[in-house]
């Protein structure tokens, strides 16, 4: 009986192998331990964290390069603008196409809330890469591997194609919401609302048109036109109406706010806020300035009170790095040593693990990009009015509105409660308004100066380098320079290319980067949407 069985066994044994021989090496190669396949709504919940996490975080290294604040320790990093490789979101984009065939895979039209937010997230991460570096593969790009060596597209081409995205991402979501359908599955910034996302679309588009302003004579990519068109048809391009639309990131407990309770011990002092968001709070009597920083405590020690202005004390990012640590003063051991410069605000930054929102794209920001294009001419309206929606709009999500405002600052620079002391301060929009320069000046360049500006000061900690790429288009706000941001006393204007486009793609790496630059990969070059 036994040798029977034995028998039996090996048949079975020998007809498993038989049959495995039969299998194609492509289902030889799959790893059984890996999956292959997954929901679409799984997949959307990966790209959406990355429109955070790759794109600029909170007091990260391109929040120094928005001039927000500062390092003053070397071992955690320096200011200076001596970039390299760009961030990378083909990775990203890989996924997106994932998502899209998986909705298909399961039986999804053509037309379906996946593949209409699929175009919206194509547009916002090529434009994220080619913002920083120019032309990019794009046409033959994603293609698997029947092209591995893609040609780059002009950014012109690209920016076409961005916008041609937009408008066919606001259409299929026009469609679908018609039809009935307005949700998405795995949506976790608006719990799925396909009618917030179209605002969203829209809001963006409006970035990327400011964006091209130094390109609104070309006459195929028709900024004024675009523009006025969007805004003239409010029904077919809806917008953000408040705050309450924003695309933003809500951290908790598991994703947390990168200053927390956890990292106070390593960061609160080695981090002071920049001269040049400060300064510009400062001298316009901004109380925004008291929410999010300290009063210097050698500015105190002095005798100032921290309802003064003046004891809002910023450092120059240019500054020596080893002169500004001096300045800056931490705890020695023996105590906090009051220091030259403004802290981030230990009641707002480390003692929770939440922060704040962090807006992706945001209403202060369209209320602004409407103001700039009215105020350019490119579509009829009253630049006056957004510009005061956005000023309003920024400054409320920091609680300044009129009324006697509670602050709250760190006596000792500890984060507990008992180191906290309160201060009131008195504020009323119009009076702040009335300043000089705060008011609108009108359509000319010193309104749009205060419309960046305005901006700038709305994009602290957020909409990741936002700020940095309105400077460089604009020129406002002036950026600070000197031995401390490095790149001999430069802004740096662009990124490189990654490394292994190098080796991979060499030939058309070479023919992209002669045709832009010379031949040099050079971090000092401007883009083609900046000439």
């Amino acid at each position: 009986m036994k040798v029977k069985n034995y028998i039996q066994l090996a048949l079975v044994s020998v007809g498993l192998l038989l049959t495995g021989c039969e299998q194609s090496f492509e289902e030889l190669e799959k790893d059984p331990n890996r999956a292959v396949t997954a929901p679409a709504s799984l997949v959307l919940q990966g790209i959406e964290f990355d429109m955070y996490n790759n794109t600029g975080r909170p007091f990260s290294s391109e929040m120094r390069w928005n001039q927000f604040y500062a390092i003053n320790y070397n071992y955690y990093g320096n200011n200076e603008y001596q970039w390299s490789e760009m961030p990378n979101h083909f990775y990203t984009l890989k996924n997106v196409v994932k998502m899209e065939q998986e909705a298909k895979r399961s039986g999804a039209a053509d037309v379906n809330p996946y593949s209409a937010l699929g175009k919206f997230f194509r547009a916002f991460f090529f434009d994220q890469m080619s913002a920083r570096v120019g032309d990019l593969p794009l046409s033959e790009a994603l293609q698997g591997t029947s092209v591995i060596t893609p040609k780059y597209d002009s950014q012109k081409d690209i920016y076409l194609q961005v916008l041609k995205w937009l408008d066919e991402s606001n259409a299929d979501l026009a469609t679908l919401i018609a039809k009935g359908e307005t949700s998405v599955a795995g949506d976790f910034y608006f719990g799925g609302d396909l009618r917030k996302w179209q605002k969203v679309v829209n809001a963006f588009k409006l970035r990327v048109l400011t964006r091209l302003s130094k390109k609104e004579g070309e006459a195929e990519l028709n900024i004024k036109g675009r523009f006025a068109e969007m805004l003239n048809n409010p029904t077919q391009y809806p917008l953000l109406t408040g705050m309450v639309d924003n695309l933003e990131f809500k951290s908790n407990n598991f994703n947390k706010y990168p200053s927390n309770p956890d990292n106070f011990g390593f960061d609160a002092t080695r981090q002071n806020m920049a001269q040049l968001y400060i300064g510009l709070l400062v001298e316009r009597k901004d109380p925004r300035v008291m929410v999010t920083a300290e009063p210097a405590g050698a500015e105190l020690k002095a005798g100032k009170q921290p309802s003064d202005f003046t004891a809002f004390v910023g450092a120059s990012s240019g500054e020596d790095l080893a002169d500004m640590s001096e300045k800056a003063g931490r705890n020695n051991g023996a105590g906090f040593a009051p220091g030259a410069y403004s802290f981030q605000s230990r009641s707002r930054y480390y003692t929770t693990y939440t922060g704040e929102n962090v807006f992706i794209v945001g209403y202060p920001e369209m209320c602004f990009n409407i103001a700039e294009g009215i105020n350019r001419g490119w579509a009829t309206g009253t630049a006056e009015d957004w510009y005061i929606k956005g000023i309003k709009a920024s400054q409320e999500f920091y609680g300044v509105k009129d009324g006697s405002l509670t602050m709250t600052y760190s006596k000792t620079g500890g984060r507990d409660a008992a180191d906290f002391a309160r201060y009131t301060v008195d504020f009323n929009f119009d009076t702040y308004y009335a300043q000089p320069l705060v008011k609108y000046s009108g359509n000319n360049m010193a309104g749009l100066e205060q419309i960046i500006t305005q901006k700038y000061l709305a994009f602290f900690m957020n909409s990741g380098m936002e700020a940095y790429f309105n400077y460089r288009r604009t020129g406002f706000p002036k950026f600070m320079t000197g031995v401390g941001t490095g790149n001999s006393g430069r802004i740096a204007m662009r990124w490189q290319y990654p490394f292994s486009e190098r080796t991979t793609n060499e030939a058309n790496y070479q023919s992209a980067i002669e045709r832009q630059y010379s031949g040099k990969d050079d971090i000092n070059d401007l883009v083609w949407i900046l000439k």
